[in-house]
């Protein structure tokens, strides 16, 4: 990533070349939402950084883990970090995901990830197995008997961490797999995303919701909304709606496009919508 680049990103997010990597955590974390939309709009997701780089900071898109998390880490290695990808598998109902489910990245001791939706602000420290107070809540790594560490958010594990090292394009076929199976949690509905000052804004669907201050509201959108929604809350400029319909009419969608109810993308457990 050139120098331009690295500015441009750091615009982005609203960040310095002096910012601490907390700060950049916390503000990658605010300014760039996590958002399946591509796939509900018939875009390939393609890991590469170029191209990961470009969707977040030229696009002024979001993306999910392995992009927000994959442009992330070509952010902190320009500017000096020690990155490493790592592969977790998330868990959904208690049962664990495939490998490669998602990505997270390490720097020195610290867990750092800006791609599971709700998640920690601030980056969390891989030694402590004490509880670890951040904005959002509660985390707690938990060592396993494989040698993984299971990350728990207020009590509930979120995803099984390995920490082997990994590189970018070990992801790409479970980054097919999620975009392209027709049961896949990611093709049941486009998820657009973002924490507020005060709560946090979703476009799941056709619905806006808004949490403010723990008060909850919902609203049912009609095409030109949903458009509106997106531009006016995550600055993302469509032009058509984001869905896609399950394959053949099989899958677990509710059939139009959205999610249901009691569902959301893996990725995204962490908005508790």
């Amino acid at each position: 990533m050139d120098s331009q680049i690295v500015d441009k990103y750091l615009d982005r997010i609203g960040a310095s070349r002096d910012s601490t990597l907390h700060e950049l955590h916390a503000r990658h974390v605010s300014a760039v939402p996590y958002e399946n939309l591509s796939i509900h709009l018939g875009e390939t997701i393609t890991l590469t950084e170029d191209v990961l780089v470009d969707k977040i900071v030229r696009r002024r898109r979001g993306g999910f883990c392995y992009e927000l998390n994959g442009a992330f880490a070509a952010l902190l290695t320009a500017l000096g970090h020690d990155v490493q990808m790592l592969s977790a598998k998330v868990f959904m109902d208690g049962v664990l995901g495939p490998p490669f489910d998602h990505m997270a990245l390490r720097v020195g001791d610290l867990l750092v990830d800006v791609g599971f939706g709700r998640f920690s602000f601030r980056p969390l420290d891989l030694l402590s197995r004490e509880d670890q107070h951040d904005p959002a809540g509660v985390f707690r790594l938990v060592d396993t008997p494989e040698g993984d560490i299971d990350v728990q958010f207020d009590g509930e594990a979120q995803y099984r961490l390995e920490l082997r090292p990994r590189r970018l394009e070990e992801f790409r076929a479970t980054c097919w797999y999620q975009q392209t199976w027709p049961d896949s949690i990611f093709r049941r509905g486009a998820t657009c995303s973002l924490p507020t000052p005060d709560g946090r804004v979703t476009v799941a669907g056709s619905r806006l919701i808004v949490t403010k201050d723990g008060v909850r509201r919902e609203e049912e959108l009609d095409d030109a909304g949903i458009i509106e929604a997106h531009a006016r809350y995550f600055g993302v400029e469509l032009d058509r709606v984001p869905r896609l319909r399950p394959a053949n009419g099989t899958g677990n969608g509710n059939g139009n496009g959205h999610p249901t109810r009691d569902r959301v993308p893996a990725c995204d457990r962490g908005p508790r919508l």
